[in-house]
C-alpha cells in the first residue's frame, strides 16, 4: 500500500477558476474596452504566426543546451529525447501548480526512467542547466536595464524597481551556485527537509531508506556539478545554445510588439528586455496557481504601464504573448505525454509502520 500526495483535478480547476476571475475583474476594472479594440484592430497575424515559430525554436535550443550538460554528466539521452522531455516539463508547469519545480522534477523523473542512471546526476544536469540559462537572463537583465536607464531617464520609482528586481534575480543565482558547490551546505538542507517530513507525520515514518537514498543522489550530484567546474571549456557550447534560446524567446515578445504597431515608436527595445526579465522571475516563482494564471497577467501589464507603455497595448502584448506560450505548451507537450504514454506524476511515500 502506498499513499500518494497530489493535486486533484479539482483543486486545479478552483485555483485556475480563481485567478482567471481576479483577471476578468481587473480587465473590468482598469482595461479601457474602447482602447483595446482599437489597438487589436491593427494586429498583424503575420507577426504572430513568426512569434509562434519563434517558441518551438527556443525550446529547441533550450533543449539542446540540456542535453550537452547530460552528456557532461555521462548521462547519454538523445536530442529527440531531451526535447520530449522538455515539452512534457512546460506541460506539467502548465497544469500544475507551482511554476518551474514540477516541470524540473518531471524532467529529472523521465530521464532517470529511461537512462537508470543515478538520479543525483539528471539533477545535477537540470540545476546546471537553470543556473546557466539564469545566468543568461541575468546578463541581458543587467545590460537592458543599464541602457534604458542611460537612455530613457525613467523616474526613480521605475530605477528602483529594476533595481530590486535585478538584485532578487543575482541573489537567487548565488544562492543557487552556493548550495551547489558547498556539498556540506546541500546536506544540512537535505537532513532538515528529512527531518521536517519525519516531524510531520508525527513519528509514523522514519525515512531511514529515504536518508540514505538522499546520500547517495547528493553524492552523485555534487560529483555531477564538479565535473562542469573541471571541464569549462565544453560549457561554451551549451552557453552558445543557451543564449540563442533566450533571443528566440525574447523575439516572441518582440514580434507581439510588431504585429501592434508599436516597436520601436512608443516601445524601445531595452524597455522589453527589462520587462521580459522581469516576467521570466515571476514566472519560474512557485505561487500555488497553475501557469500563474491571473496574477502573471496583471503583474506584467502594471509592469508596462508603470515603464511608460499604454494600458491597451501592454495588456493585449500580455495576452497575445500567454495565449501563445500557453497554448501552444499544452498542445504539443500533451502530445508529448501521450507519446511517452505517461500517466501522472505521484510521489509515494512509505506505508505507516503497523
Amino acid at each position: 500500500m502506498t499513499y500518494e500526495m497530489h493535486f486533484t483535478r479539482r483543486t486545479r480547476v478552483l485555483i485556475l477558476a480563481a485567478g482567471l476571475f481576479v483577471l476578468l475583474l481587473y480587465l473590468y476594472l482598469f482595461v479601457p474596452f474602447g482602447a483595446v479594440v482599437t489597438t487589436l484592430q491593427k494586429a498583424e497575424l503575420f507577426y504572430i504566426l513568426l512569434a509562434i515559430g519563434s517558441l518551438l525554436l527556443s525550446i529547441t535550443f533550450y533543449s539542446l543546451t540540456w542535453q550537452c550538460l547530460l552528456h557532461l554528466v555521462s548521462v547519454k539521452v538523445s536530442f529527440l529525447k531531451a526535447l520530449q522531455f522538455t515539452w512534457i516539463a512546460n506541460f506539467v508547469d502548465v497544469i500544475v501548480p507551482g511554476e518551474a519545480v514540477p516541470g524540473d522534477l518531471s524532467r529529472i523523473y523521465l530521464v532517470s526512467k529511461v537512462s537508470s542512471e543515478n538520479a543525483g546526476k539528471v539533477v545535477a544536469s537540470v540545476v546546471g542547466h537553470r543556473f546557466l540559462s539564469g545566468l543568461v537572463v541575468f546578463g541581458g537583465f543587467l545590460a537592458g536595464a543599464v541602457y534604458f536607464i542611460l537612455k530613457s531617464r525613467p523616474e526613480m520609482f521605475v530605477q528602483a524597481v529594476i533595481l530590486i528586481m535585478l538584485t532578487v534575480t543575482l541573489v537567487s543565482l548565488s544562492l543557487m551556485f552556493y548550495l551547489s558547490t558547498r556539498r556540506h551546505a546541500t546536506e544540512k538542507l537535505v537532513n532538515w527537509l528529512i527531518n521536517l517530513l519525519v516531524r510531520f507525520s508525527h513519528g509514523r515514518w522514519h525515512f531511514d531508506h529515504l536518508r540514505k537514498s538522499a546520500e547517495k543522489m547528493l553524492s552523485a550530484f555534487h560529483d555531477g556539478i564538479a565535473t562542469f567546474g573541471q571541464r569549462p571549456k565544453r560549457l561554451i557550447l551549451p552557453l552558445i545554445f543557451a543564449i540563442v534560446a533566450w533571443l528566440f524567446d525574447l523575439l516572441i515578445i518582440v514580434l507581439i510588439f510588431f504585429s501592434l504597431g508599436s516597436l520601436g515608436v512608443t516601445i524601445p527595445l531595452s524597455l522589453i528586455v527589462v520587462v521580459y526579465s522581469i516576467g521570466i522571475g515571476l514566472q519560474t516563482a512557485p505561487l500555488g496557481i497553475p501557469a500563474e494564471i491571473g496574477i502573471y497577467e496583471i503583474v506584467m501589464t502594471s509592469v508596462y504601464t508603470l515603464f511608460g507603455v499604454p494600458i491597451a497595448e501592454s495588456m493585449l502584448a500580455t495576452l497575445f504573448t500567454r495565449a501563445i506560450t500557453l497554448l501552444t505548451k499544452l498542445l504539443i507537450g500533451g502530445v508529448a505525454v501521450q507519446w511517452f504514454g505517461l500517466k501522472g506524476f505521484k510521489v509515494s511515500l512509505p506505508p505507516p509502520p503497523d
